[in-house]
């Protein structure tokens, strides 16, 4: 099945659903995945390993695979080596720029410009920001290897500082080298061979072999995702995300080839991604339509791509404007979205729902996913409505800082008093009239500067 061109406007309120209603499509997972996770909490690795021949068919001996992965780094092909490496540079560079600094202001009549304000003394405010200690990192397998995927959660974690960074990846006969040398590449601090649920499982609560971590991120099957939802709360995890998305606004300049390009490149991740064209124009979206069916004969996962397409929210949609194509990019907040449009800048300007955005015709998504330094795990599902993707952020702490003086407090102390006592809290009013009943100075609210 392929694409049908389909007109925004006509779209009956079940086939809009289907667009923008999209989930994880965890809730059939829930019970099993519960189950897999109770066991490996309470017999671990003895636990993971059955699960390993249970779903993988592979008799899993060392769980832990940390030297393999130097000794895969040295053994992997030269050019491929170079990639990692690469790629590696650039998600560090990108992520670099992510990194806070901590700051400490004063306020008041001490603080610049304050002389102007009605209040005094010193009070000074701040910032500071500390990394997670430890962290895991899912890195999925099974049809696919995904070595980027280990860069995108490890190489964040490492520059955030986080102490001990854990890789968690599903086992086979032969392990990937390929992912094993990107798990060395990024600094993973130990890389585990187990994948599934039973690895988030092992990593929210550690086993005899797995160490236990306070938060778990990356992308992975629903099984990964329901697990993920299974263990949040106990530990904290980046988001639930399902399956691959993409979405391209396109106009009368784009090209064909290259929007239907993007759309086969997301689509042969998984039979149930979403990939979707919008445009304003009739020609182009033919021109797309045709474009798809010309280049899906030679993809290699061609099978996986025709289930993506014949999915209910996959499609080539043709809109009245550009205008109402942006609404509907708007409302559905997808993963990837290419605008592939004369001024791919303006549409950028009214577009706030995307969780990594492609400008431009020479921008292809895989430039994301793997070397242009971007993180690729990013919200799906219409998540970017209410949160972003992967970053540094993920791995720090914030704890604001504050100190005053006795000027600092005597400005503040009516406000905090009379507040304190509306909510009927009178030892929190107490607190701050004990600093000055202290002195035999009474209430400083009543004392005259």
């Amino acid at each position: 099945m392929t694409l049908q061109v389909r007109a925004v406007s006509d779209l009956s309120p079940e086939e809009r659903a289907a667009f923008f209603d999209r989930d994880a499509g965890i809730g059939d997972a829930r019970a099993d995945v519960r189950e897999i996770v109770g066991r490996v909490r309470e017999e671990g690795d003895v636990a993971v390993r059955e699960f390993c021949r249970e779903f993988d068919g592979v008799e899993v001996g060392n769980l832990d695979v940390t030297d393999e992965a130097e000794r895969a780094y040295g053994a992997i092909d030269d050019d491929v080596r170079a990639a990692i490496e690469t790629a590696a540079a650039n998600v560090r560079a990108f992520h670099e720029r992510q990194v806070p600094d901590d700051w400490r202001e004063t306020f008041g009549a001490d603080a610049a410009g304050a002389e102007d304000r009605s209040d005094s003394g010193l009070r000074e405010l701040g910032r500071r920001f500390r990394p997670i200690e430890r962290v895991g990192v899912y890195a999925p397998g099974g049809t696919a290897a995904y070595p980027s995927s280990v860069l995108m959660g490890v190489v964040p974690a490492k520059v955030a500082g986080v102490e001990h960074v854990a890789l968690a990846t599903p086992p086979a006969e032969e392990l990937n080298p390929v992912t094993l040398a990107a798990a060395h590449v990024a600094g993973a601090d130990a890389v585990y061979s187990v994948g599934g649920a039973q690895a988030i499982g092992a990593l929210a609560y550690g086993t005899e072999t797995v160490n236990a971590v306070q938060k778990v991120v990356g992308p992975g099957n629903r099984w990964v995702t329901a697990a993920k939802a299974e263990v949040r709360g106990d530990v904290d995890i980046d988001f639930l995300a399902g399956p691959s998305e993409v979405l391209v606004l396109a106009d009368e300049t784009a090209e064909p080839d290259f929007v239907a390009a993007d759309l086969l490149a997301q689509a042969e991740h998984d039979p149930n991604a979403s990939v979707v064209a919008v445009t304003d124009d009739a020609d182009v979206a033919g021109d797309v339509v045709e474009a798809v069916e010309a280049q899906l004969a030679d993809r290699e996962r061609a099978d996986v791509i025709r289930e993506a397409l014949g999915n209910d929210a996959s499609g080539v949609l043709r809109a009245r404007s550009m205008s109402e194509a942006v609404l509907f990019a708007e409302e559905y907040a997808a993963e990837h979205l290419s605008i592939q449009t004369e001024d791919s800048e303006a549409l950028l300007d009214r577009i706030s729902n995307a969780g990594s955005v492609f400008l431009g015709p020479y921008t292809p998504v895989a430039a994301g996913d793997y070397a242009s330094g971007t993180n690729h795990v990013l919200p799906t599902s219409g998540g970017a409505r209410r949160y972003g993707g992967l970053s540094v952020d993920t791995f720090l702490r914030s704890t604001t800082v504050q100190r005053l003086d006795r000027d600092g407090l005597t400005a503040l102390s009516e406000t905090i008093t009379t507040l304190a006592e509306a909510e009927g809290l009178e030892a929190h009013a107490e607190s701050v009239r004990a600093r000055f009943a202290a002195e035999n100075l009474g209430d400083p609210s009543d004392r005259a500067e």
